[in-house]
């Protein structure tokens, strides 16, 4: 299976990786800050951390490591695990790591989080849709994945499994050994590990529907 049918062409697809046109880079852009405000509305949610965030937890608490150099080390381990599935790094890999990491932080500085359980709860929705949504926009640009989205997209290439199922497996999987390493769990975690990948999938269904396979 290839990535083109893993993850379909758009209007927008760009030629390659490193491919500088404009409208391709629009769409990236759009794609990772609409991601950036998804993992905003998480963290403001307050109702667990996302799964890949419970895995660091867990492993910075059983190896003494600060969990923003674990996050960092479980990032570069992920784009090591692309090398055997034979996926390639490009500009979204590295606008990627940048933009998504500044909006969070902007957003989240900028906003507190709800008092109200149903607020939160609310966001923390929110926030599953807008992730879901931002994966299949940025990724369908075809300019290079995120670390663990670009797992997804090799896992998906290997086992022929739909995008739903893999990155459902990928987020439950590290949800259950994050916790079991010491990391938090809350209803948030549980949420976003059933439903992202669900949210994706659906996006990419809508994308696909909308714009079809057309190429630039």
């Amino acid at each position: 299976m290839s990535k083109s049918k893993v993850i379909p062409q758009m209007p927008w697809t760009a030629r390659g990786f490193w491919d500088l046109n404009p409208k391709s880079l629009l769409v990236l852009v759009f794609g990772l800050v609409l991601f950036g405000l998804g993992d905003a509305c998480l963290v403001l949610a307050n109702v667990g951390s996302t799964p890949w965030t419970v895995l660091s937890q867990g492993l910075s608490q059983q190896l003494h490591i600060q969990l923003g150099v674990m996050t960092f080390i479980i990032s570069g381990l992920a784009l090591l695990s692309w090398i055997p599935i034979k996926i390639k790094p490009g500009i979204g890999t590295i606008l990627n790591m940048i933009i998504i990491a500044w909006v969070l932080g902007a957003v989240v500085a900028m906003f507190d989080s709800p008092d109200s359980l149903m607020a939160r709860l609310f966001l923390a929705v929110l926030g599953i849709f807008l992730v879901g949504l931002a994966s299949a926009i940025y990724l369908t640009c075809h300019m290079g994945a995120g670390p663990r989205d670009g797992l997804m997209v090799g896992l998906c290439q290997v086992t022929r499994w739909r995008v739903s199922v893999v990155r459902t497996g990928i987020e439950v999987t590290v949800s259950l050994l994050g916790w079991l390493l010491g990391g938090t769990l809350g209803i948030g975690t549980v949420l976003f590990a059933v439903s992202v990948g669900w949210a994706m999938q659906i996006s990419l269904n809508v994308l696909l529907k909308f714009f079809g396979n057309a190429k630039n």
